[in-house]
């Protein structure tokens, strides 16, 4: 038997005597034969068959073979059907003819047996894989697209929706989502569907969709061609049946995956009665896309780690570890950004530069823990007071600076007045203490000014104004 029994052939002939030896033939050697008595409707019956190779005579009453051969290799669903003409014309007549408009071969009547089928396996064969290698081109194509899209996302949640949306429209099916589960489970959770885009983490009952649960348990794909002849729907059915629903769904394939050796869900793809029914070979495909795009899901979890950690560590290498502020050098880049944007916007800039008067008897009085206490919960006030654009720093010792964009040196020096008696009025103390009643003495600088080119000279102005306040009797502010 050839190695190509089992394909489905198409016989289009008006002979009907030619067209009975044919089918007996082919049928004695393995193949499923279907037969048309003429071309008359012969794209129709192709489109239902859809058969691995035709035989088609060139010279019917009613049709000519060659020019129903010309139209079927001009349309698109067609263009790579291997097409066996058989004719009594001159062989080189009919050869040129048949071979010019996209045949694949032409045997002429009678014809030999053996020949017939030799050349009917040959071009099966090759049809089939000239099918595959263009289905593995798509394939390709398409994970190429996919991957590169899906590599541009850093996000665990948007790789999801890309793989919804992508894997759908290549294989043109209208449902395609992502449910995240494990086995056992009786809920699962859609985390993106290509029918719905702005879903988001929708519970579901696993009791409804037998696929998803048997692809969980098994950890294999489940393939249900046919939702309404599939024995492992007919519980559903029946309960479709009893509560009077009509599902729209034709086929569907459930298809596990899994990221760092623990199951995280299925992939979901649905069709419904628009759609053509999902194959073996759709399923082959997403299950292909899904392994490699969760390489790509597990890279993004690791870069999203990455890039936490590396934004965690820079924000403790930015912050003052006992009060929380900013640290000295993470206020000099800060306060050369905000100059930089008031020079080149002319916008207004001010900086308060505030420090505790009489610290170090709080110190010497009290101890180091009641002084480091108090510098804690002054960085808290004033991060507290502080509008969201404004910038808090820890200057060092008992100083902290605080960076006012977008503001002019009478506004800033109402807001000092305010923080000023806002301190004055605080119990500093620690719970069970003495009352701790502070002061600040706080020094104003305001930008444009010529003579602050850089954040030194800009604190430096708002220290001289600090000076001042601090030699004319502090708990002041100065400009």
């Amino acid at each position: 038997m050839a190695e190509s029994a089992g394909a489905r052939i198409l016989v289009a002939d008006d002979d009907q005597s030619l067209v009975r030896t044919l089918s007996w033939i082919l049928k004695e050697n393995g193949y499923e034969v279907i037969t048309a008595p003429g071309g008359e409707g012969l794209l129709v019956k192709l489109e239902e068959a859809k058969p691995s190779l035709l035989l088609l005579d060139i010279m019917m009453p009613k049709v000519d073979g060659l020019q129903l051969l010309e139209r079927l290799k001009s349309d698109h669903r067609f263009r790579d059907l291997p097409v066996l003409m058989i004719s009594s014309m001159p062989p080189e007549e009919a050869t040129v003819k048949a071979l010019g408009l996209g045949a694949a071969d032409f045997i002429s009547k009678p014809f030999r047996v053996r020949e017939l089928l030799a050349r009917v396996e040959a071009h099966i064969r090759v049809g089939r894989e000239l099918a595959k290698a263009r289905e593995e081109a798509r394939s390709r194509a398409a994970m190429v697209d996919i991957l590169q899209e899906v590599t541009d996302s850093l996000k665990p949640d948007e790789i999801y929706h890309i793989l919804a949306r992508r894997v759908a429209r290549v294989l043109n099916i209208s449902k395609c989502s992502m449910v995240l589960a494990k086995a056992g489970d009786e809920v699962g959770v859609v985390v993106a569907a290509y029918e719905n885009p702005m879903l988001r983490n929708l519970q579901i009952e696993l009791v409804r969709y037998p696929e998803i649960r048997r692809a969980l348990s098994t950890g294999r794909i489940v393939l249900v061609e046919d939702v309404a002849t599939d024995p492992l729907y007919a519980e559903e059915r029946q309960r479709w049946e009893s509560d009077g629903i009509k599902v729209p769904t034709r086929s569907a394939v459930a298809i596990p995956f899994w990221m760092r050796e623990q199951q995280i869900g299925v992939f979901f793809l649905r069709t419904t009665g628009d759609d053509l029914p999902l194959t073996q070979a759709d399923a082959q495909f997403a299950e292909t896309v899904i392994k490699t795009a969760v390489a790509a899901i597990e890279k993004a979890y690791d870069f999203e780690t990455a890039v936490s950690d590396k934004q965690r560590l820079e924000k403790l290498a930015a912050t003052d570890a006992l009060t929380g502020c900013l640290n000295r050098r993470a206020l000099a880049e800060a306060l050369e950004t905000e100059i930089d944007r008031a020079r080149r916007y002319t916008l207004g800039l001010t900086i308060l530069l505030l420090d505790i008067d009489r610290f170090k008897q709080i110190n010497d009085s009290r101890g180091h823990i009641t002084g480091d206490s108090v510098l804690r919960q002054m960085g808290d006030l004033l991060i507290r007071e502080a509008r969201s654009v404004d910038i808090v720093a820890r200057y060092g010792g008992e100083e902290f600076v605080l960076v006012m964009p977008e503001t002019a040196m009478q506004g800033a020096a109402i807001f000092a007045d305010r923080l000023r008696r806002r301190v004055e009025t605080r119990d500093f103390a620690d719970p069970g203490e003495d009352p701790l009643h502070l002061t600040v003495s706080i020094g104003l600088a305001s930008f444009p000014d010529e003579r602050i080119t850089s954040a030194d000279t800009f604190v430096a102005r708002a220290d001289q104004a600090l000076y001042r306040a601090k030699n004319e009797g502090r708990n002041l502010v100065r400009q």
